[in-house]
């Protein structure tokens, strides 16, 4: 044992706070993305004021969309409870599944797009059919961004779940289950987001 001016041992002290660093990520991620869309929806709530313009008509398809979002978050939900349940069939159905309703969400988006292709002409920018198109493009290209990820998942459970030992080694691994939990939190969050923005466009329509 050593002596010096500060400490009676070279032992570190453990640090006050331990923050992961997977954690700290995605909580600013998500704090920024929420900070950004609050940011466009007060904007379009300034500019409807300024202007007198009244409610942005939502087609039904957008409905859709929600439960469309709505369902792929409970599927990816399912898939965290088939990780620590080490149910190998039930894992990786859960996370096509997860897969499959969001390219359906993407796509019946495109097609919602197509009701406001007015709103990309110069003449109506500013109005809230331009503000609606730009939040939700900005929605859908998170929702993109997440989807490497979740594929990610899809292909190493298919590449490495071929044999009892592999299997057990792939559910064992601490990592991959906190990486799953954020991507899980990821989706909840744009799941969360859409319906917000869905419900803030409806009742601007009432009023």
């Amino acid at each position: 044992m050593s002596y010096n001016k500060y400490n009676y041992n070279d032992e570190k002290e453990p640090p006050l706070l331990k923050v992961d660093p997977y954690k700290l990520g995605m909580f600013l991620l998500l704090a920024g993305l929420a900070i950004l869309f609050i940011s466009f929806t007060f904007a379009y709530i300034y500019t409807r004021v300024q202007m007198g313009n009244s409610g942005v008509y939502m087609p039904p398809i957008f409905w859709l969309n929600s439960i469309l979002l709505v369902a792929s978050s409970y599927t990816v939900n399912e898939a965290n409870k088939a990780y620590a349940a080490d149910d190998t069939a039930k894992y990786q159905r859960t996370l096509w599944y997860t897969l499959g309703l969001t390219v359906l969400f993407l796509i019946a988006q495109i097609i919602a797009w197509t009701v406001y292709q007015d709103a990309l002409l110069g003449e109506n920018i500013g109005i809230g059919k331009q503000y609606l198109y730009m939040i939700s493009a900005m929605h859908f290209a998170h929702v993109v961004g997440g989807m490497p990820f979740l594929m990610a998942f899809i292909y190493t459970a298919r590449k490495r779940m071929v044999e009892p030992v592999s299997v057990l080694i792939y559910f064992s691994d601490p990592t991959k289950r906190k990486k799953l939990q954020l991507l899980t939190l990821y989706w909840h969050f744009l799941d969360g987001l859409w319906i917000f923005l869905v419900a803030f466009f409806a009742l601007g329509m009432l009023l």
